[in-house]
């Protein structure tokens, strides 16, 4: 019964086009600076408003890894450089979320994604990594992606990546790599991006926004 309440209370606020909902950057344990990039998700909610017509409240909300309140989110965002750790009542809370509906997003801002793939992996044991294709729909719409994922900023001369964990037909977690989406969404004055840079990761992020919420 617990569960299907959780089912409901996601459903009822997954659709983003309509009523305002609320989107939570991922607070987690470990060492990691889950608090980087501050202006990206308000930027990124921003231009989906604006862009794809989204109601996306632009108050970010921050939700630990263990707490409850996180099946109120229906897209959860983690970044950072470095460690990730969840615990057993983290990992729990986390795949329950993920299994009524819920979607996390982590963007590798550089360091995160061993440790993350790790922490996943015990989330979801079950399940393998999937290097998404650049035929993916995720690619597609609304902003065409023909070669995947933009380089955003440069880390390791290696090509970006999209990385997925698909629990029976759905996408329930994508990790971005090499490519740092989150520093292309924030504000121009803290990385000096381009216009040209700043809008392929603020597109590349709406047609990630947009495919949650329609699948």
């Amino acid at each position: 019964m617990k569960k299907l309440i959780f089912i409901l209370l996601l459903a009822s606020s997954f659709n983003i086009f309509a009523q305002k909902t609320q989107i939570a950057l991922l607070k987690y344990r470990g060492g990691g600076d889950w608090y980087s990039n501050p202006t990206s998700l308000p930027n990124l909610v921003k231009f989906c408003n604006q862009s794809i017509m989204t109601n996306i409240d632009t108050d970010i909300a921050t939700v630990d890894a263990a707490n409850p309140d996180i099946f109120n989110y229906p897209f959860v965002h983690a970044t950072g450089h470095g460690n990730i750790v969840f615990n057993d009542v983290e990992t729990e809370n986390i795949r329950n979320y993920l299994l009524a509906g819920g979607f996390l997003h982590i963007d590798d801002n550089y360091g995160i994604k061993d440790y993350a793939m790790s922490q996943m992996q015990k989330v979801f044991p079950e399940l393998q990594w999937t290097d998404l294709p650049y035929s993916h729909p995720i690619f597609k719409e609304p902003y065409q992606f023909p070669d995947g994922l933009p380089k955003i900023h440069e880390h390791d001369n290696k090509s970006p990546q999209a990385f997925a964990l698909i629990y029976e037909g759905r996408m329930v977690c994508l990790l971005t790599y090499e490519c740092d989406l989150g520093d292309g969404w924030e504000d121009q004055r803290v990385h000096y991006d381009s216009e040209e840079t700043r809008m392929k990761a603020l597109k590349m992020g709406a047609n990630i926004i947009q495919y949650v919420f329609s699948n």
